[in-house]
């Protein structure tokens, strides 16, 4: 069963899609934080946690190791359900291994973010233990968006991360509903996807049929306040 994560920040969204049954958890980042209006990002997260008891990954925006692991272990006090979001490398393209290892090291759930090779998964893999729960996720959107197929990186990271029960694959920068079944075929653990994308989730099922009469309306509805005449 693959899991629905909404990648949101938006106080008003959380609240609503954190009643639908369909989404098992959120994703926040720094970007989406401040698009959301937020001021503080510290007082920002706490209200966010405190309105879901479902999964919430809140990252790190610090670019060198011991400021992220400083701020790794605040992140984790903000509550039970976060998860600390941390990227593969920095912004130089070092590995963050010191900083997996020790935040994984001292039983803090994380979030590795910014994935996108099963080498990479391998890496995450030799710098945590088989106990305390890690997501990694791996951005198949802007894999997709430079040309190149993400589910071969997929595959080899699900089969990679089998021996660890305390690990999740997750597919993360969504773009269209369909990636929910590409994820869902591949076993992916998680996939998470902006609201929009959720809502159109929830209204699969309907037939061919069904879909060229919608579309037929839509362009008669279109024409007829077009006024266009031939």
């Amino acid at each position: 069963m693959t899991k629905i994560f909404c990648d949101i920040a938006d106080i008003n969204l959380i609240k609503k899609f954190d009643k639908k049954s369909i989404v098992k958890g959120f994703t926040t980042n720094p970007s989406l934080m401040r698009k959301a209006g937020a001021k503080s990002y510290s007082k920002y997260s706490r209200e966010i946690l405190k309105i879901t008891k479902k999964p919430v990954s809140c990252e790190v925006f610090a670019d060198h190791e011991k400021e992220m692991i400083i701020q790794g272990h605040e992140i984790n006090k903000w509550g039970k359900n976060v998860y600390v979001k941390v990227p593969i490398t920095n912004s130089k393209g070092l590995l963050m291994g010191k900083v997996i290892k020790k935040l994984n090291n001292d039983k803090i759930k994380l979030n590795i973010t910014a994935v996108y090779t099963a080498k990479q998964t391998r890496y995450i893999l030799k710098n945590i233990d088989k106990k305390t729960k890690v997501i990694i996720s791996i951005f198949a959107g802007r894999m997709a968006d430079a040309g190149k197929d993400p589910v071969p990186e997929f595959k080899k990271s699900l089969n990679l991360s089998k021996k660890f029960k305390n690990v999740e694959i997750l597919w993360a920068s969504t773009r269209e509903p369909y990636n929910f079944i590409q994820a869902k075929n591949l076993r992916c653990h998680i996939i998470t996807a902006p609201p929009a994308i959720i809502e159109k989730i929830e209204k699969f099922g309907k037939t061919f049929q069904d879909l060229t009469i919608d579309t037929v309306k839509a362009f008669l509805v279109d024409s007829k306040k077009s006024n266009f005449k031939i």
